[in-house]
Parts: C-alpha cells; structure tokens; sequence
C-alpha cells in the first residue's frame, strides 16, 4: 500500500477513534444504522467503514484512507465545487419526485435496476419518472452486477430508448442516434461478463458506456476491467482504493473516464470523496481521466486550460457523493456541508461536538470496531 504519514503506534491511532452510528432513513445492506468511526488527527478528519463483509485485508484500504486524509489531509485541489448526482433507489415511480426533492440542481440521476423482485418494467417506469419530475437531466442507471449478460444486453437497450422517449425535453420521433443513456453501473457480476457485453452492445448498435464499479473496488487488481476491455468508464471510490491520492493514481493508470463516488459515508468520509473528485484532471487540463469518452459527451461549462482551484465548472463526469439525504443525522448540521445548485464545495469537514457526543456509541459494538482497526492497522 501506498505509505503515508500516520500514527505513532495503535494506541495513538486508537486514542482518537470515535465510533458512532448514523440513523437511516432506509434500510441498505439488511441495516438501519450506518456504523462508521471517525478518527480526529492531526491534519484533520478521518473516516473508516468498511462494510461487515470486507475481509481485513480489503478493510485495511479503508483504515489508509482514513489515516491519509487525518495525518495528511487533503490533495491540492484544481476547483471549488464539485457537481454530484442525485440517486434514486429501486422505489416505485410515485415516489422519485420527492426523492430528487432530496438533490436540489442536481441534473444528473442514477438511478437504481436490476432490484430483486421486481422487472424490466419498474425500471422503465422509474426512469420515465425521473425525467417527467426533471427534464433534461442525464441518466445512469446502476444493476450492482445483477444481471446476465443476455439480460443486460436486452435491458440496457430497453432502458437508453426510454431514456429519449420519456425526455420530455426532447420532440419528434425517438432517434437511435440521440443521447440516451449516460451510462450503466456494473450491470454484470464479472469481468468476462462485461467484455463481454460490450462486445455485443457493440454488434447490436446500443452506444451505451459500460461502467465498472465492484469490479475495481473489491478487486485485487483494480485496472484488470479496464485492460480486459470490459469498461469504458470507472466507478472509483476513495476508502476502498487506499485514500484520495490512491484514487488519483488508479485514475490516471485507468485512463478512462472516472465518476468518483461514496460508500454510504458520513460528511467526513464524502468530504473525502469531494477532495479526490476536485483534484481530479478535467477537460481543461487536456483530456485525463476526469474527461469524457468517445461515448460519454458530457458538458463542460468554460474552463480555462488552467484549470485551478477557483474553477467551479462541470469538468468531469458527476460524481456519486450527494447521499447525505439518506441519513437522519449526521455529524454535521445539515447547512454545513449542503448540495448547492447540483454541487458540493470542497472544504474540510470536522464533527460537529455536541451531534458527535449523541451518535456516539459503545459496549460491544466499540469493541468490535476497535478489535478491527487493530487487525487492519497491522495489515498495513
């Protein structure tokens, strides 16, 4: 793992630990608390939550990202905000106008598929919903492996011609040629799989991007997706890859476009994700990895070939950080770190005291939490 400045030992990494556990508004991942520890060091905060199911050696990515951004902050930014999607879980098409209630100016959706249970036509129906409640936006849909290949080849060409039937923005006959779907998540489990996919979304004529996410973020070799041929885009997130200076660097070796997302975080860990998201190279800086594909055509707003950090322009691709809505609390109050216009500023984020003192908690599960940190810290 990439080293960077950190903790004397375990006992002064243990010493600044603080587990808390966040209240959500839905249930994700069979919980409806989000257990997380937040790490007060020296050049700032830290956050470390990797999912139950990560083994420690996956775990211990989340535990550098967490020191890195305590012990080292942030990476020098080249803009100020960073424009973030909204997200739509698999719910019913009555109910996404009030979830895009939750993303004010966000005009990029992802929108969740592929959810058990239910068919092709919810779906279709929530995307439907998603452009009647907010015309224009950009569409990507996320199936979190779920399909076939088969499958996926069927729905994804299903899903890009509802895209421009239902965009209300859009008049006269449906265009093959038109913008349709941004493009969609990790729509089957492995790699193969999505070469693929892409192989026959090719032959069919479907000009949608392929998007890997699992398939970088638990992966052992992160760029194997891209090299096999099987993304044209990459989902990246900061504590799974080892911290915000990690991501960059498997960005660059990606060489492709990069959305840069959460994992269920608090405002500390998206603070985190904001910070590698504004460091990223955009258009303006000649291309990169932050810069469209052939397929991608997302807009930019006039930024200079300086870039620099006062740009405040829709550079790279939006990122998957605008889910704060799903909690009822967080450690900070909600105006510190709020979407404005479809963006979120890059700022350093610390806990608010006295909300950090309520969603404290201990007994067993500190205790686990702790016995965790140690196993991974001697991982790294």
């Amino acid at each position: 793992m990439t080293s960077v400045p950190g903790p004397e030992s375990i006992d002064d990494l243990l010493a600044r630990v603080h587990v808390v556990a966040l209240p959500m508004r839905v249930r994700f991942r069979g919980v409806t608390e989000r257990e997380l520890v937040l790490i007060d060091g020296p050049a700032g905060w830290g956050e470390f939550g990797p999912f139950g199911e990560y083994h420690d050696r996956e775990a211990a990515h989340w535990l550098a990202s967490a020191i890195e951004m305590a012990w080292q902050g942030p990476p020098p930014p080249v803009r100020s905000r960073v424009a973030v999607n909204a997200t739509v879980p698999a719910v019913s098409a009555g109910e996404v106008g009030a979830i895009l209630d939750r993303f004010p100016g966000c005009m990029t959706v992802k929108v969740k598929v592929a959810e058990k249970g239910q068919q092709l036509v919810d779906d279709v129906a929530r995307v439907a919903a998603v452009l009647q409640a907010r015309p224009g936006a950009r569409v990507r849909v996320d199936a979190n492996g779920a399909w076939s290949v088969a499958e996926a080849a069927h729905a994804v060409r299903v899903l890009d011609q509802a895209v421009r039937a239902a965009d209300v923005s859009r008049t006269g006959p449906v265009s093959l040629d038109g913008p349709g779907l941004e493009y969609v998540e990790q729509p089957c489990a492995t790699v193969d799989e999505l070469v693929e996919l892409r192989e026959r979304l090719a032959a069919d004529g479907v000009h949608v991007d392929v998007a890997a996410d699992e398939s970088i973020r638990r992966a052992e070799d992160p760029l194997r997706v891209v090299r096999a041929g099987g993304a044209d885009r990459a989902v990246v997130k900061v504590a799974p890859l080892g911290g915000p200076r990690r991501l960059l660097a498997v960005a660059a070796e990606l060489g492709v476009p990069v959305t840069v997302s959460s994992a269920l975080d608090s405002a500390v860990g998206v603070a985190a994700g904001v910070a590698a998201a504004a460091a990223l190279p955009g258009v303006g800086a000649g291309g990169g990895p932050g810069a469209a594909g052939a397929g991608g055509g997302f807009r930019t707003a006039g930024v200079g070939a300086g870039g620099g950090p006062g740009a405040d322009d829709d550079e790279i691709p939006a990122a998957g950080l605008g889910t704060g809505g799903v909690f009822v609390e967080d450690v900070v109050d909600p105006g510190v770190f709020a979407l404005e216009d479809g963006h979120l500023p890059v700022r350093r984020v610390a806990p608010d005291p006295a909300r950090l003192e309520e969603l404290l908690i201990g007994g067993e599960r500190r205790d686990w939490w702790l016995d965790r940190i140690r196993r991974c810290h001697a991982i790294l």
